[in-house]
């Protein structure tokens, strides 16, 4: 794995409002994710475990680079 990638699942995902939220190995805060910030597109679902970069977005933690 890439250093700086984090690993979690996400724990909602709503294409058409255009976000969700995936919860960090380790963590008890789910943390926001665009829709455009997921690797190609790539369907995602409810549990399912992806890696990503955590950056620090506007005022809050956001994951980036989302990749199943």
């Amino acid at each position: 794995m890439e250093t700086g990638r984090s690993v979690g699942f996400v724990t909602s995902f709503d294409r058409t409002a255009g976000y969700g939220f995936v919860l960090p190995l380790n963590s008890e805060e789910p943390v926001y994710f665009r829709v455009e910030d997921v690797e190609d597109g790539h369907p995602l679902s409810e549990g399912q475990q992806v890696s990503f970069v955590l950056v620090l977005g506007e005022g809050r933690f956001e994951a980036k680079d989302l990749r199943p």
